[in-house]
């Protein structure tokens, strides 16, 4: 029995433009740390993108210009201060995350989130973190 091969739905940008696959340096140049992205297919005048899944070719996320992806950084770097510094698991604080905010598993990732929720999530981990007396 051949196997069906899936064919990816088109991903868009926010701004109603479908995005294409390109390497990192085509929006990074020299700093470009490799890896694939999904790109507005307007850049740069819309300044949109997200990492690609290198097994899927999946997007890890939706596309964000610079506000939002900077805020998505941010959210993570304090996210991951939870179980980097032991205060629980990396699957408990992903559960953590989705029960304080009431998503499912597969809701639960900031790549998805908009600014509010990035903003969210950023003011419940300082609330978790001080609450160990860890510097936040």
């Amino acid at each position: 029995m051949k196997s069906k091969k899936t064919k990816l739905k088109p991903v868009r940008c926010h701004c109603g433009s479908i995005a294409v696959i390109r390497d990192g340096s085509f929006v990074h140049g020299e700093k470009s740390r490799g890896g694939k992205l999904y790109v507005c297919s307007r850049f740069p005048d819309c300044d949109s993108y997200v990492g690609v899944d290198e097994r899927t070719q999946l997007p890890l996320g939706t596309l964000a210009g610079g506000n939002l992806r900077h805020k998505r950084i941010e959210a993570h770097k304090l996210f991951d201060q939870l179980w980097k510094h032991g205060v629980m698991t990396r699957s408990n604080a992903y559960r953590w995350m989705g029960d304080k905010f009431g998503l499912r598993s597969r809701q639960a990732h900031i790549g998805y989130f908009s600014e509010y929720m990035c903003d969210e999530l950023m003011a419940e981990c300082r609330k978790a973190l001080r609450n160990n007396k860890i510097a936040c």
